[in-house]
Order: C-alpha cells, then sequence, then structure tokens
C-alpha cells in the first residue's frame, strides 16, 4: 500500500484516470499497487467516504491499458475500468484486509479487470461472471458469489466516461455483487427484468452483503 501514485508502471492514462476520479469523486486516499504483473498492471484506488459520498469507492487503474475484444459491430468502448463502492464503515487497513471478509472486493476487482485481456473477451453492461465454478461466495461472511457489470447509479453521470484520445474513451463500470440465483434469473430473463427487481427492492450498486435476494420468490421457476 501507498499514498503515493505510482507514474512509472507504464499504464497509459494514469494521469488522466486519477484527475478524473478527484475531479468527480474525491481525493484519493490511497493506492493498492500491484507488485507483480502480467498483460496488464492493475493499482485499485481507494476514494474514502465524504460527507458529499457517504460510501467508500474502489477503482481499478490499469485495465483500459489494452483493448478488450469486443464482437464486430459493436458500439461498446473497448477500454474499460471497474469500480466497487463500499459502505462507509468498511475497513482498509492492513491487518483488516489479513480477512478475506474485508479484502476480497480488492481480489475481485483485481480479477474481473484482468479477464478480458486473459481469454481475449470482453466486459460490458449486464455481463455476469461467477466466483469460480461452481461458484463460491466471496467471504465466509457473505453468500453472495458473482458480479453483474452496469453503470453506477451512485456516481455522478459525467464520472461515466473518460474520453482519452482519439480513438479511445474509457468507460466506468460498477461492480454489483450477485446472488446465485440472481445470475440464473438474469441469464433466463435478461438484465432488465433483473434491474426491474433490483429497484423494486432499492437495491443500488452500494455492496451490502446481507442484502435480500431479489430473486427469492421466484425459486420455483428457478
Amino acid at each position: 500500500m501507498s499514498n503515493n501514485l505510482n507514474l512509472q508502471h507504464g499504464e497509459e492514462s494514469i494521469q488522466q484516470i486519477s484527475d478524473h476520479i478527484e475531479k468527480h469523486l474525491g481525493k484519493i486516499e490511497m493506492v493498492f499497487h500491484e507488485i507483480v504483473s502480467d498483460e496488464v498492471h492493475i493499482d485499485v484506488y481507494w476514494v474514502k467516504a465524504s460527507e458529499k459520498f457517504p460510501f467508500n469507492r474502489l477503482i481499478t487503474s490499469g485495465m483500459s491499458d489494452l483493448p478488450m475484444v469486443t464482437p464486430p459491430g459493436t458500439s461498446q468502448s473497448r477500454y474499460a475500468e471497474l469500480m466497487m463502492t463500499l459502505p462507509a464503515d468498511w475497513k482498509f487497513d492492513k491487518e483488516s484486509f489479513n480477512n478475506e471478509a474485508w479484502y476480497w472486493p480488492i481480489r475481485t476487482l483485481k480479477f474481473l479487470a484482468r479477464l478480458p485481456h486473459h481469454y481475449e473477451t470482453w466486459l460490458g453492461f449486464g455481463h455476469t461472471v461467477p466466483n469460480g465454478d461452481p461458484a463460491e461466495p466471496y467471504a465466509p461472511n457473505t453468500k453472495l458469489c458473482g458480479a453483474i457489470i452496469l453503470p453506477s447509479v451512485t456516481a455522478p453521470e459525467d464520472f461515466n466516461r473518460l474520453p482519452i484520445r482519439y480513438g479511445k474513451e474509457i468507460i466506468f463500470y460498477s461492480v454489483v455483487p450477485l446472488f446465485e440465483s440472481e445470475m440464473n434469473f438474469k441469464l433466463r430473463k435478461g438484465v432488465n427484468d433483473l434491474l426491474d427487481l433490483f429497484d423494486k427492492k432499492r437495491i443500488s450498486d452500494i455492496v451490502d452483503i446481507k442484502r435480500v435476494d431479489v430473486t427469492k420468490k421466484f425459486f420455483g421457476f428457478l
């Protein structure tokens, strides 16, 4: 962990990304630097909860170094970074990070940020990714075991896009953890039906490890 931005690890857009974060979300409290990297070097920025935004943010930097392999004809940007929004009381000290109950969001963001480059694929709106096969809970204190990629509903709209240069625009997506039944529901019924259930239960992109499973009444269907 370091309080200083590392400008030497080769990420093309590091300064633009950090400036963009601080402009729209607040001061970067800390950078969780990666020591060993392969295709891309993924750091994670922490923006501490504030009066304006009473929740913590974790944002990747480095995923957008390489373009994702998107389907021909898609309007989806090939460059993306990921964000996870956590409660104000989430613990970020070194001792707490020895416990997976507090560290799993960083591990998950790094895994997802690498996934498109490892498998020559892409992540975009509505994509779901289980935590393993079969899916396992992210930590012992929750049954959340997968994630969906969505626009953030708690960040300013202007945060979602960052033009870098001609031909490169970074899209910032929110990573929202899911229950296994919610992933199954989305695969069978579609992302819009799942988001309708989120709206009815007032589920946002703020992580709540004990939130209700919005597909509970559909267990018979699933």
